[in-house]
């Protein structure tokens, strides 16, 4: 794609990098086939190519965001499938990224959607606040058609995103500390334990624990360590997002101090792919933190990375569950990661079916379900169609977004991938998955395993 930037223009990092991003572009529209909104809504506007112009004109001018620049942009997922599918690698996630930065610092928002933004980026990435905002939720649930009436769906959607059962009580996650294996110690790590997560499914991180512990694997959870920052980045508030990222990255450099760690494991996939940018995110922010961010980035992992470069051994269950294993859109796009969450799966005994259209994002996306409810709720009843279509028992998820999303959906259970692992090696059964437990076995694993699988 040809450029029209000045040379005083490209004289800013920042404008220098959208301008390298915007010429590997040869608007081939390859990236319209597997764009969730282009696929859902027909505008050209609405797809990676389209709003790869209204971005490039946009900065060439050098220009505040219009109208038209905001609402589209506002409309992309960052599900990044686009990039996946690019022949040309176009790096699409910085350059939305640039263009988000530019729309909340130059852009015209209605009242409304400045209130709903401000209060995400207040409540979501603090734990403690998230949990008070929780307890108010009864209150507003006989509002939420007033809500939508007024021009807030967006309060309205987040009172319908909340639980509607009380949160488990049984989970044990309490914070910073050491989760130290029992048996031959074989490497040490550090987990990030999210932020929504630990409030809403902290099960996933007792798990995780668990399953690394098995494996030899010293846990530490670091004091000082917050939010990755993903859930501000996604809205362009590239302050707040630098400033979880360097609180992360001091608090890690501190553990990492003490003694060598083999890696930093998250087990949120939106989060995981937040932290292998963190060499790019922090390369301006001076002193040390750009080689120390590189550091952490280049030893991040997802939880089924990980273990699959650790081998847990043979599982001590074996079960006849069908799993509809769902493919976050920051896992198998953000991080290129799609066959280790299944064939670990398979290999703890279950029977693990892909889901169709399984590229397309199920309308979680970080905040976005949030803050564009209407387009959500339509990726979500495709996705829910088609993961009815392969008949599982249970679906499974490396993403606590994507099983908040999905479970508001439908009947059908779902848990993390970390919860199923756990279960096969020898954890307790997986909140929400008591009626399965028959399906399980603790006998060796047979000879001829396929008489257990269902068709």
């Amino acid at each position: 794609m040809q450029t029209n930037f000045s040379a005083e223009q490209r004289a800013d990092p920042k404008i220098a990098e959208i301008d390298k991003i915007l010429r590997a572009c040869v608007h081939c529209g390859l990236c319209t086939a597997t764009c969730p909104t282009y696929q859902l809504l027909g505008d050209e506007r609405d797809s990676p190519r389209g709003r790869i112009y209204l971005i490039k004109d946009m900065f060439e001018r050098g220009v505040p965001a219009s109208p038209e620049v905001k609402f589209h942009v506002d409309r992309c997922l960052s599900c990044l499938s686009c990039m996946t599918t690019c022949p040309g690698g176009v790096d699409y996630m910085h350059l939305v990224d640039h263009a988000r930065i530019h729309i909340d610092k130059t852009g015209q928002r209605a009242a409304g959607e400045r209130f709903v933004r401000g209060l995400l980026a207040a409540i979501l990435p603090y734990p403690r606040r998230f949990r008070w905002a929780l307890k108010l939720v009864p209150l507003g649930q006989p509002f939420r058609g007033a809500m939508r009436k007024v021009g807030l769906p967006q309060l309205a959607a987040m009172l319908d995103l909340a639980p509607k059962q009380p949160l488990t009580k049984a989970a044990r996650y309490a914070g910073p500390g050491t989760a130290a294996t029992q048996g031959e110690r074989r490497k040490r790590v550090i987990l990030l334990t999210g932020c929504a997560q630990q409030v809403l499914r902290p099960d996933i991180n007792d798990a995780t624990i668990r399953l690394l512990a098995r494996a030899g694997v010293d846990v530490e959870v670091a004091a000082g360590a917050g939010c990755c920052g993903a859930l501000t980045h996604h809205m362009g508030k590239e302050a707040s997002a630098i400033s979880f990222a360097k609180a992360n990255v001091d608090a890690w450099s501190k553990v990492m101090a003490k003694g060598p760690v083999n890696a930093v494991i998250v087990n949120a996939s939106g989060c995981g792919t937040m932290l292998k940018d963190y060499g790019h995110l922090l390369q301006h922010a001076g002193g040390d933190y750009p080689a120390r961010a590189a550091r952490i980035a280049s030893l991040t992992r997802d939880v089924t990375e990980f273990i699959t470069e650790v081998d847990p051994g043979p599982a001590r269950r074996w079960s006849s569950i069908r799993v509809a294993y769902h493919s976050a859109c920051s896992l198998q796009h953000g991080q290129q990661i799609t066959d280790e969450p299944k064939t670990l799966l398979r290999k703890a005994g279950y029977s693990v079916v892909d889901v169709p259209e399984g590229h397309l994002c199920c309308g979680s996306a970080g905040t976005y379900n949030i803050l564009q409810p209407e387009l959500a709720l339509q990726l979500r009843a495709r996705k829910v169609e088609n993961i009815k279509s392969v008949r599982p028992d249970v679906i499974a998820a490396g993403n606590l977004g994507c099983i908040t999303q999905i479970a508001n959906g439908t009947d059908i259970p779902i848990v993390h991938t970390a919860e199923l692992l756990d279960w096969a090696y020898g954890g307790p059964v997986p909140h929400g998955l008591a009626s399965l437990a028959n399906l399980v076995t603790d006998v060796p694993r047979p000879k001829r395993p396929e008489e257990f699988l269902r068709t």
